[in-house]
């Protein structure tokens, strides 16, 4: 478009200060909200009311907020297991299946010291608890290391294998949990049995001591990024892969770690999630719902430009949304499924605002 002699063009960005960024993501909710409004209105709601309810309940009423920090947790480390490879320019779309598997070796550690019809346990839930969530990070590590090993050995594409891997972990997870599995529910329903009250995840103030553990891994991943030379490996990697082989990095042992690292954050969401949240403590077999929710960590990740930091943020926001719009359904006697369209309908505008992050328009004099 050219007026008076000047025309419009779309420049890329070589830096975008860290407040711009987020008045951009701001106006990218603002936006969805106003949008999804649309669908408040065929419903004959309010939306003003709807948000309302969602907003309160979610960030002010004291027990939404506990579930709210709950779900924080466990998307705060599913978007860490996608980030570690996505900045290795690998897209681990694995967590789902990562996560079952990590469930599967912490409920291994539970039944080998207590079994699934004992309500106590053999050993002290302090060396239980870590153990639990040593297994689960090296069960869902391993399911990572083998897409990893995949990609480095044979550059098979890692989409595809990680996808293929979670219908494999979730056979796995049914042959283990139905009739005749060894972590069959006593009463012989289609899940796991319950974990015992004395090795779930121990609480401070009814929110889940994982929660710690989510704030020393943002540090450790600045850290690991920003100052060492396995985060410089793994940028290359991301930046330029024939560049990082020129340059002498073993590239296909670096597809093995940061699968195998993001893997073991994904096997420590399944900890939380069957372990800390109130009302699960077990393993169930509704794949599509567990699975849906790692998902959403690929979601944070991309939002959060693969920033661990940045993405703790959206994870909250996120995390209280899911929460908050599953609340209102019921009460505003909603249809079934507003709270993942609503989250569906923030998460495509906060991509679509993306594009201004890259690039910004400006009026430049046209060239004779």
């Amino acid at each position: 478009m050219t007026i008076f002699g000047y025309q419009l063009k779309l420049v890329r960005r070589a830096t975008l200060p860290s407040w711009k960024a987020a008045v951009f993501s701001v106006l990218a909710v603002l936006f969805g909200l106003v949008l999804f409004s649309v669908v408040f209105f065929q419903a004959h709601v309010d939306p003003i009311t709807a948000y309302k309810e969602i907003f309160s309940y979610a960030f002010v009423n004291t027990y939404g907020l506990r579930l709210t920090i709950s779900r924080f947790i466990f998307l705060a480390l599913v978007t860490y297991a996608f980030i570690i490879p996505f900045r290795a320019g690998l897209w681990n779309i694995g967590m789902s299946g990562q996560l079952y598997v990590g469930a599967l070796a912490a409920f291994g550690v539970a039944y080998a010291f207590g079994g699934r019809d004992s309500s106590t346990i053999q050993l002290p839930a302090g060396l239980v608890i870590p153990l639990m969530m040593i297994a689960a990070a090296a069960g869902g590590g391993l399911m990572g290391g083998i897409a990893g090993f995949l990609k480095g050995r044979w550059n098979v594409n890692e989409i595809v294998s990680t996808m293929m891997l979670n219908f494999i972990a979730f056979y796995l997870t049914s042959k283990m949990i139905k009739e005749g599995g060894v972590f069959m529910n006593p009463g012989g329903r289609g899940e796991s049995f319950e974990l015992p009250a004395s090795i779930r995840a121990p609480t401070i103030m009814d929110v889940p001591t994982t929660i710690f553990l989510v704030l020393i891994l943002v540090i450790l991943l600045q850290f690991l990024f920003a100052k060492t030379s396995l985060g410089y490996k793994i940028r290359a990697f991301g930046n330029n892969p024939m560049a990082a082989r020129y340059a002498g990095i073993d590239t296909g042992k670096l597809s093995v770690l940061v699968f195998v690292m993001g893997g073991a954050f994904a096997g420590l969401a399944a900890y939380h999630y069957f372990g800390a949240v109130p009302g699960v403590f077990k393993i169930p077999r509704n794949y599509g719902y567990f699975g849906d929710l790692a998902f959403y960590g690929i979601i944070c990740g991309l939002i959060s430009m693969g920033n661990p930091l940045a993405a703790l943020p959206v994870a909250f926001f996120f995390g209280g949304l899911s929460i908050g719009g599953r609340f209102a359904q019921g009460k505003l006697h909603l249809g079934f499924g507003i709270d993942y369209a609503l989250l569906g309908v923030l998460m495509i505008t906060l991509v679509m605002f993306q594009f201004f992050y890259r690039y910004q328009m400006m009026w430049m004099k046209k060239e004779e």
